[in-house]
């Protein structure tokens, strides 16, 4: 299956390449033919130099657009109407950029030539572009009904609610792509008892999740217990959240009234997708320039004032000028964070400890530092190798973490993305003294992390940038 996806991704780009060439080689005979005559009189199409950059350039214009817009994500996930829709904006944003960049400067009879290029290679790119992928997602959609190709697909409950599912998930009429592996139980009931014990194959327990989706390879976790039922639900999803599947939930009524369920595919069954990626692509592209961006204009402009505190924080006590501390980074991976050293050599002797406004372990200087903030600024280049990001949930020590996660398991969820020198959780609370006030200050990193967008970042780096003048720091 792996091997099918991608060769659809690489078919999918080369389709979209070869609709962005005839797009524009028709509308290059276009200009000659009807803009340039206007001016020039009945000429001859000659073809020259630009058409052939055009050719190469203006299909690399496109897939990079569309990469940005995500279109290459999931090719197998793909609906008529959203292509319709995606690929009308992605065409005006397009077609405004090339307007601006290449047709600006052209010499026209009059401005009406300008509306005129600009709509006739609007609708050449799109008509084409839509019509393929439209015929893609089709050929994709009957694939996905014959079950040649499809997503495999593990279901959790018993019930009667889990079983008319099953059974509609697996009627041939409105297949989906739902390959069901099996099911897995939330009860200690025997498997006998179970609802679905004669129509799915039964896996083991939900406490099994991990290791049943690494054997069976599973993309798709379907939850069939009550969406009302909070505490089975976070259990569930904090034991899946370091896997690589979409959550999907069967809803109640509370859930159809609310408005939380929404269709991709009018004949499809009912389900809510738990999204745990709401940042689109694009966003993530400008996030990560923006993030090398800035840890460089940081790392350069400043270089002055390294100097001075580095120079300060020699002078303030014995020991290195920079400490190095292993963090728990994106997706649990460890990492060794920077920072000017701000308190006095063995610090930790008697093991590890949050800092606080009485911290006797912080040099004269170090406590300058920390209320700038200055300590952090080595952590540019942790954002600048891509460790770290500009704006995320601060890293913790696994110790803490060990500690944090009995209290409230959901932590788990701030690994989801990369950590950051500043967020929503430092700008709202500060720095933590205990593990209480951690917990307390996890709630607003959760709310970023299900919100997080680019607008939010710079709001958050505000803030922050107002907390370093202020000198609130601690």
């Amino acid at each position: 299956m792996r091997t099918k996806r991608k060769f659809h991704v690489i078919l999918l780009v080369a389709m979209d390449a070869v609709t962005a060439a005839f797009a524009w080689s028709l509308f290059f005979a276009y200009r000659k033919l009807f803009i340039e005559t206007d001016i020039y009189g009945k000429i001859d199409i000659v073809i020259d130099k630009n058409f052939y950059l055009g050719l190469i350039y203006i299909p690399v214009f496109w897939v990079f657009l569309y990469f940005l817009a995500g279109n290459y994500k999931d090719v197998w996930r793909k609906s008529r109407i959203k292509e319709l829709s995606k690929t009308f904006s992605i065409s005006i944003i397009g077609v405004v950029l090339l307007f601006f960049t290449l047709l600006l400067d052209d010499v026209v009879g009059n401005y009406q030539a300008y509306y005129r290029t600009t709509v006739t290679l609007f609708l050449l790119h799109y008509v084409i572009t839509v019509s393929l992928r439209v015929f893609f997602a089709t050929y994709i959609i009957k694939q996905l009904r014959k079950r040649i190709l499809g997503f495999n697909t593990l279901v959790i409950g018993n019930n009667d609610r889990t079983l008319n599912l099953v059974d509609e998930l697996n009627n041939k009429t409105n297949a989906q792509g739902f390959l069901i592996k099996g099911y897995v139980s939330v009860d200690n009931i025997n498997k006998n008892e179970h609802k679905l014990n004669n129509t799915l194959t039964f896996l083991g327990n939900y406490s099994q999740l991990q290791t049943i989706i690494n054997q069976y390879q599973i993309e798709e976790v379907i939850i069939g217990i009550e969406s009302n039922n909070h505490k089975e639900l976070n259990i569930i999803t904090d034991l899946l959240e370091d896997e690589n599947v979409i959550l999907r939930i069967i809803p109640d009524t509370y859930d159809l009234r609310s408005g939380s369920v929404k269709l991709d595919n009018v004949v499809g069954t009912a389900l809510i997708e738990i999204n745990q990626d709401v940042m689109p692509q694009w966003q993530k592209l400008i996030k990560r320039i923006l993030d090398v961006f800035i840890s460089l204009v940081v790392l350069i402009g400043l270089s002055p004032l390294f100097l001075l505190v580095a120079l300060g924080v020699k002078l303030s006590s014995p020991g290195t000028i920079l400490f190095k501390q292993i963090r728990i980074g994106y997706k649990g991976k460890p990492f060794y964070i920077l920072k000017f050293r701000s308190m006095y050599t063995n610090a930790e002797q008697d093991g590890p400890a949050l800092s606080s406004t009485t911290d006797n372990r912080r040099t004269k200087f170090g406590v300058f530092i920390r209320k700038y903030r200055f300590d952090e600024i080595p952590q540019f280049y942790n954002v600048l190798i891509g460790e770290m990001s500009l704006v995320g949930p601060r890293p913790e020590r696994k110790f803490f973490i060990d500690q944090i996660i009995k209290v409230a398991p959901h932590y788990k969820h701030l690994q989801r993305v990369k950590p950051g020198i500043t967020s929503w959780g430092m700008v709202k609370y500060g720095y933590a003294e205990n593990i209480d006030e951690m917990v307390e200050r996890l709630q607003f990193d959760i709310l970023y992390i299900e919100n997080r967008s680019i607008a939010i970042d710079f709001r958050i780096i505000i803030y922050t940038f107002l907390i370093i003048i202020q000198g609130r720091g601690k």
